[in-house]
């Protein structure tokens, strides 16, 4: 994998206020007039055991439905423009076409946007390949998904991401499949490539928050709650796993994820 100079995000990034998030199906509230904020240009992180709903307080920040559920609140940015148009999302599966190569899978967004058209098609192409020159993937540009690692099919998703040049990104455990060597190379490159953009990742992983986090949010509970207060680590991101501190917040972590109440089974496969 090649080293990777950050991707200047296409103006300021903003940051996200959530007010009022509400999510209920019929036989449970997942969480109740909730509050949030995501600070500008750093990264977020927001851990919480299964089923306490983070992707779906994930996809609401996203303007994604929720299929089955009551759902209220709204996300603002706080430079005061709209959001439309300014959120990149990248999920948990890579989602490629497997019919198509990794260069084109990186173009799906402007193919279906109609944006492959004249002068706009080669200077696509050229950043589509850019990208995959810096996850370190330019020689299998054409390579279908079928012939790539997960960590490469991964590695595309992200260059795929990229080229949507959106100030905001929302990440839903996006390296929680892939081996652990992979996981950790892959997560130091986002850091460096999503530089200065405002980024939400949801993750399981305490140590992965840690690692990659400016600001570490707890949701825990049921109707669920941010554990307060957020946790901001020391020192630039990526760290390293095995320093004394990052060990003591780890076990900090655990406690706050170990105390929360446990989110109603009934809720478990709806809200994750």
């Amino acid at each position: 994998m090649s080293d990777a100079a950050p991707v200047p995000a296409p103006s300021p990034a903003p940051g996200l206020r959530i007010e009022g998030a509400t999510l209920r199906y019929e036989a449970a509230t997942v969480f109740d007039r909730l509050d949030m904020t995501v600070p500008a240009g750093r990264w977020t992180c927001l851990l919480g055991p299964s089923g306490v709903g983070k992707t779906s307080l994930l996809r609401l920040a996203a303007g994604l439905p929720s299929e089955g559920a009551a759902v209220a609140g709204r996300v603002l940015a706080d430079d005061g423009r709209p959001l439309a148009g300014r959120i990149a999302y990248m999920a948990q599966r890579d989602l490629l076409a497997p019919w198509a190569s990794a260069l084109d899978n990186v173009l799906l967004g402007p193919r279906l946007r109609g944006e492959m058209r004249g002068p706009r098609k080669a200077a696509l192409r050229a950043r589509a390949m850019a990208l995959l020159e810096r996850v370190g993937l330019a020689d299998r540009a054409q390579a279908l998904p079928g012939e790539l690692s997960g960590g490469m099919r991964q590695r595309v998703a992200l260059a795929r991401t990229l080229i949507e040049d959106r100030p905001v990104v929302l990440m839903d455990e996006p390296f929680s499949a892939l081996d652990a060597l992979t996981r950790h190379r892959l997560q130091a490159q986002a850091v460096e490539l999503l530089a200065g953009r405002t980024v939400l990742l949801v993750t399981h992983d305490p140590l992965e928050a840690l690692r990659v986090g400016d600001r570490i949010e707890v949701l825990t509970g049921a109707p669920a709650r941010l554990a307060d207060p957020a946790l901001d680590p020391a020192g630039a991101p990526p760290r390293a796993t095995d320093a004394a501190e990052i060990a003591r917040l780890h076990g900090a972590l655990l406690e706050r994820l170990a105390g929360g109440e446990a989110p109603a089974p009934q809720a478990l496969e709806a809200a994750e």
